[in-house]
């Protein structure tokens, strides 16, 4: 629905109103992408995007979620968005710390991440959680990111 731009429809099968920030932050790519990792993995939902939504007023702040199925990506790679007005309040620690204990739970052993090498704030996040730098890589997007891992 989304890709079609029926938010409304959206809104209502998910039960909650899609912000202009997240709408302004996805595009028909990252969408499809997102659809067509649950058609390869359907019995594995999980896997893919999740809104964060603010609890106090159900609010939507963010999204995060993981690249993919470990089967298909070949790791269990978290990711993370807190939109503009809502940083810098724990949201981003709390989601990432959600998305590895979900990862845990699944039999996961070890969560990656990858942050771009000027993303101070993401930096922080994954320090804060524990992760270590492994390596770099380069990103076909946004250049370099340092790559990070977390043993569970």
């Amino acid at each position: 629905m989304l890709r079609d731009g029926n938010y409304e429809g959206a809104a209502r099968a998910q039960g909650f109103a899609f912000s202009d920030d997240f709408l302004s932050s996805v595009n028909d790519v990252f969408l499809t992408r997102q659809l067509e990792g649950m058609r390869k993995s359907p019995l594995t939902p999980g896997w893919f995007v999740r809104a964060i939504v603010r609890k106090d007023d159900g609010l939507l702040i963010g999204n995060c979620g993981f690249h993919g199925t470990p089967e298909v990506v070949g790791r269990a790679e978290i990711g993370y968005t807190i939109f503009a007005p809502y940083r810098r309040r724990g949201y981003a620690v709390e989601a990432a710390q959600g998305l590895v204990d979900w990862a845990r739970s699944q039999g996961s052993r070890v969560v990656y991440a990858a942050v771009l090498k000027n993303n101070v704030s993401s930096l922080g996040v994954v320090k804060k959680l524990g992760f270590q730098q492994t390596g770099v890589q380069g990103n076909d997007v946004d250049a370099e990111e340092y790559v990070f891992e977390l043993s569970l």
